[in-house]
């Protein structure tokens, strides 16, 4: 029998102190005859991201931010296996105390937050609702929507969050910028896409039905005709003629 060399025997069981071996160990001892070695390794691995993720280091967050775990911007809120993301967010900075210092309307200040909050989320892979920010500023959800849209429409830009990114909810601005971008500015869908924290892929799709729904809408059919040749559902595709309206109110050709 080959014996085990001093220096592995001696300075092997050293690796016990760190945290993956610890949980291999911890499901050897008290799940044995469960796991095989391979599954111990991989769920150690899993463990180790899901605590690095919820816990970052303090040296990450600084004064006025929090750590809030935002729905991943690759799922959406109504799947099952829906995915969190925990992403830093500044409440308070040092800009937001200069425009207090010169006695800018509180109403602006949260409109600049709720615009940096978004967009920090979306940055680190995360999307907000409007439920997130008004649970995240003690505030009324309708009414941080309003200001949510006044900014949009101030700074003519679409926040990412989950209502235009998904599609979900009521809301219409995106919607309307996409098409406007398209339709009366000739804008590449590449552009609009990046415009409008859109994908690619999201924009086309809004495009496209847009088109269906002004082809059909055109020949004189009507909603219920429009919504079972399409499959759109009914209120999207009311979205979708108020934005052809308003359009033909501005464009002669479209």
């Amino acid at each position: 029998m080959i014996r085990t060399p001093d220096a592995i025997r001696k300075y092997r069981p050293a690796h016990d102190r760190f945290l993956k071996p610890a949980i291999v160990n911890f499901l050897t001892r008290e799940f044995a005859g469960y796991f095989g070695p391979v599954v111990r390794e991989n769920i150690a691995d899993m463990l180790i991201d899901i605590f690095e993720e919820n816990a970052p280091q303090t040296t990450r967050i600084k004064h006025g931010q929090i750590l809030w775990n935002a729905l991943d911007k690759n799922t959406r809120a109504d799947w099952k296996n829906r995915k969190y993301k925990p992403v830093v967010l500044t409440l308070v900075s040092e800009k937001d105390i200069d425009l207090f210092i010169k006695g800018v309307p509180s109403k602006q200040i949260k409109k600049q937050v709720i615009a940096r909050i978004m967009n920090e989320a979306y940055g680190q892979g995360g999307l907000l609702s409007t439920r997130d920010i008004s649970l995240i500023m003690v505030s009324n959800a309708a009414y941080l929507s309003e200001l949510r849209i006044e900014y949009e429409q101030e700074n003519k830009v679409v926040l990412p969050h989950s209502g235009s990114l998904h599609d979900m909810g009521s809301t219409l601005t995106h919607k309307v910028q996409i098409v406007q971008k398209y339709v009366m500015q000739k804008k590449q869908t590449n552009i609009i896409a990046k415009e409008t924290n859109h994908s690619q892929r999201a924009v086309d799709h809004y495009i496209r039905d847009y088109n269906r729904v002004k082809t059909l809408y055109q020949d004189g059919k009507d909603i219920q005709y429009i919504h079972i040749a399409t499959k759109i559902a009914k209120p999207v595709i009311g979205q979708y003629l108020d934005i052809i309206n308003n359009i033909s109110k501005n464009v002669k050709e479209y």
